[in-house]
């Protein structure tokens, strides 16, 4: 922290606005100016008049989004941009658990509440409060997600939205007298309403809350529909001690935060000892980890957030001091700048994944209130670097950046984490990145209706979906990034963002209840310095000196290759004791499993100094540098259709799993009768487990892990599972197919062949199966179905291998050294050759490598183009 000082007390040696400095650089080639050139406009200082027009584009954005919501959506929960209409859960087709967070209380609109206020549309709250008080229900018959009621309804969880931080906004403005005159704390009322309606999912055994409950029924109801879950994420569980501590300081009921206080005693105490970590999901009843890898995204993320803020909200200092102990332990097994990975928090030094979440873009946020400004600014660089390679960050991506599941749902976390490194450094670098996520939201996904989530970064295809969050955080962030002070209706200081980014008053802290406070035991000693028990000031911390960070991020600029000028690779050359004795040569190369590019053949000046040993031949591997494949390597597997009236004529292209039964080495593949799981999410108990046993279950994706559904299908007896995407319209023509994955921990006990099926192909098969009522089906590899033309296989290439003499000029291979290898499907021919021989035999080796070929018309010109013999001097 004292070095991050020192630095940043440094002058800035940057001179705005200078973007070349010589008339030498003007005349470079035209990409390395206009890469030049978007490098200095990211690094520029931006005009208070930039920075005006960029907010009014956000207002207007904004009053594009909710002004679609309230014109085509209100009352409903969500707006569906595509479709123009309101989501009303139960009147849309099913998504799973995505659909837990509809409770049937104008979502949206309560999301966005504080949010209206932050960007000074006070006409617009006032409004929008009056219209909260009097439509919004919290009776409803419907199952909830205890977590997304909590951070999305009652509480602050964005910027924006929830009861209490409406409240929170309508009571300052009533104080100030201008506005509000009316207000009579409605929303606090039904804050509290709320919050009784989510204590009886707090009745377990361990004090861990159930994942879901019935806003009208509660848990153990008959009539609830809910309360046989056995599992809640660690997030879920461990985010809830702002909201519900928040409600007991302003209701004076101190039910509330025991519960939420309790929850985090449990999760504490079933750490990890050795590594200080948690995992993703445990068992509500025995406190047992039943995900164990640990990371700071999806399913944990949120709770390492809560610890930090819930002590500088409360000033509470167990939360501080857990919370710095499980950052150690994130900074030493996690975090491996730039990238945030997933480790076994038993073995923390097993990675058990090769990819991450954008979920894990809110943390250099979170380091940032650390003061922890290195890592921060390392792992945000990766992350905007990532958004330039596929414009958004997709909702998973690999370690080598790549797309692992390509939607973007308009996720607001790295704008948040943008916001905070701006307030912390003062670099107009990130006023340019908040620049380039308006256009490319305006570019990308704006439509007629709002905006609208995108299936995949790769094809660019829309998802009729506006989740809340979008106009609850991201817009607020956004804001808030181009804002001075003076221009800001509230003083922000004085709040705190909940993970939802609502607005928390500090001065909570004053508030006292009478609860059981938490207790840590004491941790092992650690040096603390002048900022251990304080919250990092932005003024005497981080003054204004955009050169720290600049220096840092420098290291991380062509992380993924985009905007890095082309560089070709040097050619590499092997040495081998490749001794000119029959076919010695070909078994060693055989024997090592050397694989080549075919190329045409060249002549190259000799770069490596020659050394003399007798017999000792030079093998010369040349690669061509190509472009990387975007997506992992997916075998496209089939579901086809072959009891009457199909008889094998409806294929359903299926992507595979990486766990479970190899479909590719299974002959005939495997042939079953299908039937619907119940419940169809297969996240529980299979309870027509006598229909499943031995046929091929249909299981909706969501709710919980590919493996856990395996697992207790499995159990039921079935003899395969054909998973089903719930987001509606997806389907394998526009969206690249993956591979289904595991849940972190050993997957050897499934034994199952799996296949997953995008909503419109599975919406053929459900269709089918209520038809006919009796369907058959077969799981194979797409290549293998029945009445697939075989014939088509790669075309044959031929390559041919010229070894000199050491010592030999490097335009003459010695005589009788020429080995050629025609690569085939299936078998390599390797022929040993004269060079003599070649001009006579060369024709009739083009046939012989036409016959062999497997696909289309035998052409003189191809293999020509692979056998002829280059001129001296020639280029590849």
């Amino acid at each position: 922290m004292l070095e991050h000082m020192r630095r940043l007390d440094a002058k800035s040696l940057r001179k705005p606005g200078l973007c070349f400095g010589t008339d030498m650089l003007l005349k470079t080639l035209l990409i390395a100016s206009l890469l030049g050139w978007v490098n200095c406009l990211e690094n520029q200082s931006m005009t208070p008049e930039e920075k005006t027009n960029i907010r009014n584009q956000i207002l207007e954005m904004f009053d594009h989004a909710y002004g679609s919501y309230m014109k085509y959506a209100y009352p409903a929960d969500e707006l569906m941009p595509l479709s123009c209409k309101g989501r009303v859960r139960g009147e849309e087709p099913n998504r799973g658990d995505i659909d837990d967070s509809l409770g049937k209380f104008s979502l949206t609109l309560i999301d966005t509440l504080d949010t209206l206020v932050v960007l000074n549309k006070l006409d617009e709250f006032d409004d929008a409060v009056k219209k909260a008080v009097r439509d919004v229900r919290l009776d409803n018959d419907v199952v909830v997600s205890v977590f997304e009621t909590n951070i999305r309804v009652l509480g602050y969880k964005t910027c924006s939205r929830g009861l209490l931080g409406g409240h929170v906004m309508a009571d300052l403005l009533r104080q100030r007298g201008e506005r509000m005159q009316w207000y009579r704390d409605e929303l606090l009322h039904m804050a509290v309403e709320l919050g009784h309606r989510l204590i009886p999912a707090f009745n377990t055994s361990s004090g861990l809350p159930y994942p879901k409950v019935n806003l009208r029924y509660g848990i153990l109801n008959p009539l609830s529909r809910t309360g046989t879950e056995s599992d809640t994420c660690t997030a879920c569980a461990g985010t809830m001690i702002l909201e519900f501590a928040a409600l007991s300081r302003l209701s004076g009921e101190s039910v509330f935060e025991e519960h939420a206080r309790k929850a985090l005693d449990v999760l504490w105490e079933r750490r990890q000892r050795g590594s200080d970590l948690v995992g993703t999901v445990i068992n509500i009843h025995n406190g047992e980890w039943v995900r164990k890898d640990s990371g700071v995204g999806a399913g944990i993320d949120s709770y390492y957030e809560y610890l930090m803020k819930a002590y500088i909200l409360l000033g509470d200092d167990t939360f501080l001091q857990r919370f710095n102990i499980h950052y150690s332990a994130i900074m030493k097994y996690i975090s491996q700048p730039p990238l945030l990975l997933n480790v076994h928090m038993h073995n923390p030094t097993v990675s058990v994944r090769s990819w991450m979440d954008s979920l894990l873009a809110f943390f250099p946020g979170l380091q940032v209130l650390t003061g922890d400004l290195k890592p921060a600014i390392e792992t945000h660089e990766m992350l905007y670097q990532v958004t330039k390679q596929h414009k958004f960050l997709p909702e998973a991506f690999t370690t080598e950046f790549r797309v692992h599941w390509g939607q973007h749902l308009l996720r607001p976390e790295f704008a948040e984490s943008t916001y905070y490194l701006y307030k912390a450094t003062g670099d107009p670098y990130y006023l340019r990145v908040g620049q380039s996520i308006v256009e490319k939201l305006n570019a990308f996904a704006r439509v007629p209706c709002g905006f609208a989530a995108v299936q995949d970064v790769r094809t660019g295809t829309h998802e009729d979906r506006m989740d809340s969050f979008f106009l609850a955080e991201m817009f607020k962030y956004l804001y808030l990034l181009f804002s001075e002070k003076s221009q800001l209706p509230i003083n922000m200081d004085d709040y705190i963002f909940t993970t939802e980014a609502h607005l928390l008053p500090v001065s909570l802290s004053t508030t006292q209840v009478t609860v059981q406070t938490n207790v840590t035991e004491a941790p092992v000693a650690h040096d603390e310095d002048l900022f251990t028990h304080s919250c990092p000031s932005t003024e005497t911390l981080f003054p204004n000196n955009p050169l720290f960070a600049k220096t840092i991020r420098d290291g991380y600029k062509y992380l993924t290759g985009v905007g890095r000028a082309f560089t070709p690779l040097p050619i590499r050359e092997i040495e081998l004791p490749l001794h000119d004795s029959g076919m010695e040569p070909v078994e060693f190369l055989k024997s090592m499993g050397i694989s080549l590019t075919p190329l045409n053949d060249f002549t190259l000046g000799d770069s490596i100094g020659s050394k003399q040993h007798k017999g000792v031949f030079r093998v010369k591997l040349v690669a061509e540098v190509s472009q990387t494949i975007e997506e992992e390597l997916v075998v496209p597997h089939a579901v086809q259709l072959i009891s009457p009236p199909f008889l094998g004529r409806t294929v359903l292209t299926a992507g595979p799993a990486k766990f479970g039964m190899d479909l590719t080495k299974q002959e005939h593949g495997v042939k079953g009768t299908i039937v619907k799981a119940s419940p169809y999410t297969a996240c529980g108990p299979i309870e027509n487990a006598a229909e499943v046993k031995g046929r091929i279950a249909l299981a909706l994706r969501g709710d919980c892990m590919f493996a856990a559904k395996a697992r207790w299908l499995q159990q039921a007896g079935a003899g395969g599972v054909i998973f089903i995407d719930h987001r509606e319209g997806s389907n394998s023509e526009e969206t690249p197919l993956f591979q289904m994955v595991g849940d972190g921990d050993s997957t050897e006990d499934i034994t199952l062949p799996l296949v997953f099926l995008f909503s419109r192909e599975g919406a053929v098969l459900t269709s089918a199966l209520e038809e006919h009522h009796n369907v058959d089906v077969l799981l194979l590899p797409k290549e293998r179905q029945l009445g697939h033309d075989k014939s088509e296989k790669p075309v044959s290439m031929n390559i041919k291998l010229r070894l000199r003499e050491e010592g030999g000029s490097e335009g003459r291979a010695a005589p009788g050294t020429t080995l050629e290898l025609v690569l085939e499907d299936e078998e390599v021919l390797l022929k040993e050759t004269d060079e003599e021989e070649l001009g006579g035999k060369q024709q009739s080796q083009r046939q012989q490598v036409c016959s062999q070929s497997r696909t289309g018309p035998c052409s003189t010109d191809a293999p020509q183009a692979l056998n002829s013999k280059p001129e001296p001097g020639t280029n590849p």
